[in-house]
């Protein structure tokens, strides 16, 4: 893979089945309608939610899903760009890809008026947290959390 065969570029219609697919390897705990209710309500608010995607020789090879927050744990301001979902295909990691998906959404972040970008990480994820870390995001908090169901 080079650089010129890479297209970073907003969803369209005809990349929701990819867009799916590519749902499922990284969230492979959601059901179907649960995939599928939650890609709807983001289509549909093109103002607060943005997908794009990493077009390979017309292959989508990863997606990154982002939102603006009007409240973000550890930010400063009430108009934040949150990283909500990203992923590359291993096959085309270590290639710049992720890094373009998410410079794409940091633009879109700040023409939405955002001076912050926040992110998240499960603990343990130390892919997804060396990621980050790689594009100058900075750990501010862990956090665990718990639940107890009341009888």
């Amino acid at each position: 893979m080079t650089a010129n065969n890479l297209s970073v570029r907003p969803l369209v219609e005809s990349d929701l089945a990819e867009w799916f697919r590519l749902r499922c390897l990284l969230w492979d705990e959601l059901s179907e309608d649960d995939h599928k209710s939650e890609m709807l309500g983001i289509y549909e608010h093109p103002d607060t939610q943005l997908v794009v995607v990493a077009d390979v020789d017309g292959r989508l090879a990863g997606f990154l899903e982002a939102s603006i927050r009007p409240f973000v744990e550890d930010c400063e301001t009430d108009h934040v760009g949150y990283l909500e979902g990203w992923f590359v295909e291993s096959d085309y990691r270590m290639h710049g890809v992720g890094r373009e998906l998410v410079r794409a959404a940091e633009n879109w972040a700040r023409r939405k008026g955002c001076t912050e970008m926040a992110s998240d990480s499960e603990i343990g994820n130390e892919l997804s947290l060396e990621a980050h870390l790689k594009l100058g995001y900075e750990v501010t908090s862990r956090l665990v959390h718990l639940r107890k169901e009341l009888e």
